[in-house]
Order: structure tokens, then C-alpha cells, then sequence
């Protein structure tokens, strides 16, 4: 694929875990900490990591497995969302280079699409002094549907006035290739982001 010109970009569509931000640890332990509440046995770091990044029904729903009913993964999700709310912010941090590398890019409007749900999205940017670059933010919990449907990205487009030819996506997994609309986005994977002077 040929390099994008940045001179015709008229957004920057990324992603947010595992891209501008670590949040692996606080979400892994509030999976652990959700299967403790249900009776269940913990998991290995490395297995919740596989589950990360398909929105928090999903991880919910494959940490516990099979053999479970809709009123306890409800309850379960409750659990989950409540914990990581608390815990947001105990080892969350911005990847190093991420706060210059915006700055950076600045002067073009950019925005989150997430499978994080919205509110805490919105939150971890903020308190991490990273919100004021971004000119929307939407998350899992945003639209009927998530990444890798493409609706998001199409929706940050129209807003923003922009074609798929003139956007950038940047996002570290598989799940961000494929949330790309048609016609193809430009899309850089990265893991994380740095700064593009370094």
C-alpha cells in the first residue's frame, strides 16, 4: 500500500487501547476480579489478553466461557464495568512519545473510535490530558454496532467532512484493519503510536 500524503488528510481516525494507551493491566485485573465475584477461577494474564479488544460484553463473555446463563453474564458485565470505573487509572498510562506525537499532529482533526465504552473513554483522556486533541470520541456502547463494522469510521467521516481516501486509521490489531470502509481507508498499524519525529 502506498504511503498516505499527509497534504490531502483530512482525519485521523485511531484507535485507543493498545495504541495511545496501556490499559492492559487495569483491565485484566478487573477481569479477574469480576470472576472472583462470580465464584469462578481466575485467569492467566496472557489468556484475558487474547479477549482484549472486541468491547467489554465480549471479554465478559469469554472470561467466563461456556456454561453460563444471560442473568449471571449480566450481572457479571455489571460487575466488570463497575470495578474497571474505580480502577480505570491505577496503571493506565499513555505510551511513550503518544502526548508529543499529538501535539504534533495537531493541526489535523482527529478522533477515538474505541470498543471501550464511551464514558470511560472519555474519561481516561481527559485525566491523562489527552481529550482536548481529539475532536469526537465514540465508543463500543456509541452505535448499534461495533468495530470492525465500519459504521463508526463512516460516521466520523461524514462528520468531519472527509473521504475514506483522505483519512488515516491507526490502530495496533486485526480489529481496526478490518473496521476500514470501503472504499479503503489508509491504514497504519502501529503498537503504539510514537511520535513522528522519533
Amino acid at each position: 500500500m502506498a504511503a498516505p500524503n499527509f497534504s490531502s488528510v483530512r482525519a485521523l481516525i485511531f484507535d485507543l487501547d493498545g495504541t495511545l494507551i496501556d490499559s492492559k493491566l487495569d483491565l485484566i485485573r478487573s477481569v479477574n476480579a469480576m470472576l472472583h465475584e462470580m465464584g469462578r477461577e481466575q485467569l492467566r494474564e496472557d489468556t484475558i489478553s487474547g479477549y482484549i479488544g472486541h468491547g467489554a460484553p465480549q471479554l465478559v463473555g469469554q472470561a467466563l466461557g461456556n456454561n453460563v446463563t444471560e442473568p449471571e453474564r449480566q450481572r457479571a458485565l455489571k460487575f466488570f464495568l463497575a470495578h474497571y470505573e474505580d480502577h480505570k487509572m491505577d496503571s493506565t498510562c499513555a505510551y511513550p512519545g503518544v502526548p508529543e506525537a499529538l501535539e504534533e499532529l495537531a493541526a489535523f482533526p482527529m478522533a477515538i473510535l474505541t470498543n471501550k465504552p464511551v464514558r470511560v473513554s472519555v474519561r481516561i483522556l481527559e485525566e491523562l490530558g489527552l481529550a482536548r486533541y481529539f475532536r469526537a470520541v465514540y465508543g463500543g456502547n456509541s452505535f448499534e454496532t461495533k468495530k470492525p463494522d465500519p459504521f463508526g469510521a463512516e460516521t466520523i467521516l461524514r462528520e468531519f467532512g472527509a473521504t475514506p481516501a483522505e483519512a488515516i486509521l491507526i490502530g495496533d490489531s486485526e480489529v481496526d484493519v478490518q473496521t476500514a470502509p470501503t472504499p479503503p481507508i489508509f491504514i497504519s498499524t502501529a503498537s503504539p503510536i510514537s511520535s513522528p519525529g522519533s
